[in-house]
């Protein structure tokens, strides 16, 4: 890819979630792909073969994703303000860290008013069961939330869009998408959402762990790397833990233990040893890691671009 096709798009992207977030009347790709998924998955999650048809329905959504994005983007390139008008667009679509900063936020600002309020709004971003939280465990849900989704949300719609355009980075934002909503291991998906789940873990290994280092490096904290591999590696899902523990290794406290999830107890290692109190404040701390590591990613795949761009001219 032209390096100028590439670099514009991202920058406009960025500076546009950065100003937006995710306007709740503004239209987004996520709620049709969702749409696309639970249509699908009515009539196609049943038995037998439920694995089969799981996995033809994962690939068969994400085939046609990366597909529409490929061509409108080869039909379209010809027409410049076009061309860049959609990749910017979907660039933005693709990012979450404002939204993702703004809901952390809420969380606090709710708890800060009672320990019902807090939980409430806590649920609207986590899938353990809330009902049962102290003010600590809300705050660790939200740090944990906010440091995983930065890999989620963030780096890893980046790094494919790096790697592949606009049709890379909705090709993964789909496949998340799918995980989401299916890869869960409950009665109901554990054959049919099996393979967008182990999907789902293979595009999400170098994101990860490219995560948890961006977040030690803009924090100064790059000798945490051994506590990160310590204790990323423990964790149940086998990328979450990283970026989980990068943040719980700058912070100094403790995450992960055991949580209700749809009414079953799942126990979760515990990342990190110092079980102290979590402060109001330190979430604008974990909102500035979150700003500083998108920043310095867009930076650094900016900067590669142009230096490839530099040496073919060579």
């Amino acid at each position: 890819m032209e390096h100028a096709t590439v670099i514009i798009p991202l920058v406009i992207g960025y500076i546009l979630d950065l100003i937006l977030g995710d306007p709740r009347w503004l239209p987004h790709p996520i709620r049709l792909f969702g749409n696309s998924i639970a249509f699908g998955e009515k009539k196609l999650n049943t038995n037998p073969f439920a694995f089969i048809k799981g996995m033809a329905l994962t690939i068969g959504l994400l085939i046609g994703t990366i597909a529409f994005f490929y061509y409108t983007q080869k039909l379209i390139s010809s027409y410049t303000i076009a061309y860049y008008t959609f990749t910017s667009i979907f660039v933005f679509y693709a990012l979450a860290n404002k939204s993702l900063i703004d809901e952390g936020k809420a969380v606090f600002t709710a708890l800060q008013e009672g320990i019902a309020q807090g939980r409430k709004r806590l649920s609207w971003i986590v899938g353990r069961e809330t009902d049962q939280l102290n003010p600590q465990q809300i705050k660790t849900a939200v740090f944990e939330t906010l440091s995983e989704n930065l890999s989620d949300g963030v780096i890893a719609p980046l790094f494919y869009y790096a790697l592949f355009g606009v049709a890379g980075a909705m090709g993964y934002k789909m496949i998340n998408t799918l995980d989401s909503m299916i890869g869960y291991k409950n009665e109901r998906y554990i054959h049919f959402g099996k393979f967008a789940a182990k999907l789902d873990d293979v595009v999400n290994y170098i994101p990860a762990r490219l995560t948890a280092f961006l977040m030690l490096l803009v924090t100064g904290k790059l000798h945490k790397i051994p506590f990160v591999v310590q204790y990323g590696k423990q964790h149940s899902s086998p990328n979450a833990g990283y970026p989980e523990a990068a943040l719980a290794a700058i912070l100094d406290c403790k995450f992960g233990g055991p949580n209700y999830y749809h009414g079953k107890l799942v126990d979760k290692p515990f990342i990190g040893t110092n079980d102290r109190i979590l402060k109001d404040q330190e979430i604008k701390t974990v909102a500035r890691i979150n700003q500083k590591v998108t920043f310095t990613f867009v930076l650094l795949i900016c900067m590669v671009y142009y230096f490839l761009y530099y040496i073919a001219r060579q």
